[in-house]
């Protein structure tokens, strides 16, 4: 059985990683009914890294319902927080605590037979999320080379109310693409889209219906946590989207997908590696007047702009390469027959008209008959990249608060540029790619844009 580690840095983080593990381990109980200590727990429990430059999150989780999970000297914390700073997480942290990190790392790596990937958690817009962990990355990189890197980034709204977020996203975004291996991109303001459109459907429910104790927003009684918080609800959907991408490495299934093949068969190019999410069910609730979704529509639901983790529309884009990972009593027919009849309305690239990645685990979610987790390789992701580049450019033509930054030892006006210049390259590639949708691509700019 291979394992694999999770690494929960920041407070966004942690608090997702939070629900995750209490998700998850309400998943085990109701599979596990001896709740016997089974190879697929130890898959994935005790091996978790937690950081924090404040200690409330992980105090609370220390306090919590969850403190027997985690092992006490696998949690790093500071007092004073990054100031919503990507260079004081990075530089000023990072460099204060490379070693310890490093000890964390590697005990944790120890502690499995057969280390398959490193998961980790992040926020782009603060400081610790941003700044330490992209350092954490890599540190991972470099301490482990041959283990794949999957990384889940929040990415924060226009809205934001850390007004420096565009600095720290655009400085975070090129070691993503320096260092990841996958990076699964969840934007705020869907998030935010998702819990609106669910309660409000909630509301117009029969009087005295509630939410579904467990629906994808709500923890429910069965797990270990108490009362929901504010982010509970956007925290969980990213808790899903970890437990189903993890389900084949935590239980049987007839077609199990190793999680290094996402990597392997999901990224041509190296640089382009931002896989657009897409989870569902996502509203079916109890309470609302909406049928239980059947087989063939969660397909069609999964590539649909409500399901998706980012504001995209990959079907008038182009699909690199997609994997479906479907959960609960689904047949590889079933796979083929959607596969074959959503084909003709996805445009593929050319040279990869047979790029998709399959996987089936037996067990679905708690509380559902099955589920659907869509991972697109597709260039729709450049707009979100776009828009990103002109709220940081907004900022960064009035030098606004740049001195914050570069007070921090080690820290320089070109890591500015040369993060920026990274950015605008990558949204290059995207475009390069957009253009050649339905022609036939030799194979010479598909090697040029791969270095």
């Amino acid at each position: 059985m291979t394992q694999s580690v999770v690494v929960q840095v920041g407070q966004c983080g942690n608090q997702v990683g939070c629900r995750f593990w209490d998700l998850a381990l309400r998943e085990h109980s109701h599979v596990n009914k001896k709740g016997l200590y089974d190879e697929a727990l130890s898959s994935f429990f005790r091996n978790a890294v937690l950081v924090d430059m404040e200690e409330g999150v992980v105090n609370e989780i220390l306090q919590g319902p969850l403190r027997e999970v985690f092992d006490s000297t696998q949690l790093l914390t500071d007092v004073s927080g990054s100031g919503n700073n990507w260079a004081v997480g990075h530089m000023t942290y990072g460099s204060a605590y490379r070693e310890q990190i490093v000890e964390k790392l590697r005990r944790a790596a120890e502690h499995c037979d057969c280390l398959q990937c490193f998961f980790l958690i992040h926020s782009m817009g603060g400081g610790t999320g941003s700044g330490l962990g992209t350092r954490v990355l890599s540190l991972l990189e470099e301490e482990f080379p041959e283990v794949c890197r999957i990384v889940t980034s929040i990415y924060p709204s226009a809205e934001d109310d850390v007004i420096t977020s565009p600095y720290n996203s655009v400085l975070a975004m090129r070691e993503l693409t320096e260092h990841a291996d996958c990076v699964l991109p969840v934007e705020n303001q869907s998030l935010v889209d998702i819990v609106s459109k669910i309660q409000h459907m909630s509301h117009g429910a029969k009087p005295g219906q509630v939410i579904r104790r467990d629906s994808a927003i709500i923890s429910g009684r069965g797990g270990l946590s108490a009362a929901e918080k504010p982010f509970d609800a956007m925290n969980n959907i990213v808790a899903n989207l970890l437990l189903s991408i993890t389900s084949s490495a935590r239980f049987e299934g007839s077609l199990n997908m190793d999680l290094n093949e996402i990597a392997m068969n999901l990224v041509p190019f190296p640089r382009l590696h931002y896989l657009v999410p897409s989870l569902t069910p996502l509203y079916t609730l109890a309470d609302v007047s909406v049928p239980t979704r059947r087989l063939d529509q969660m397909f069609s639901d999964a590539f649909s702009k409500d399901h998706q983790l980012i504001r995209a529309d990959p079907k008038r884009s182009l699909y690199l390469a997609c994997a479906l990972m479907v959960r609960g009593n689904v047949q590889v027919s079933d796979l083929r027959r959607n596969i074959e009849r959503l084909r003709p309305s996805l445009p593929f690239v050319s040279w990869n008209q047979e790029g998709w990645k399959t996987g089936l685990c037996s067990v679905p979610p708690v509380g559902h008959s099955h589920s659907l987790l869509a991972l697109a390789n597709n260039t729709c992701v450049k707009p979100t990249f776009v828009e990103l580049r002109e709220r940081f450019t907004k900022l960064y033509r009035k030098k606004a608060h740049l001195h914050h930054y570069l007070h921090v030892e080690g820290m320089e006006q070109s890591c500015f540029s040369e993060a920026i210049a990274s950015l605008g390259s990558l949204i290059e590639e995207y475009h390069h790619l957009d253009a050649t949708k339905g022609t036939l691509m030799p194979d010479a700019p598909r090697l040029s844009i791969s270095r």
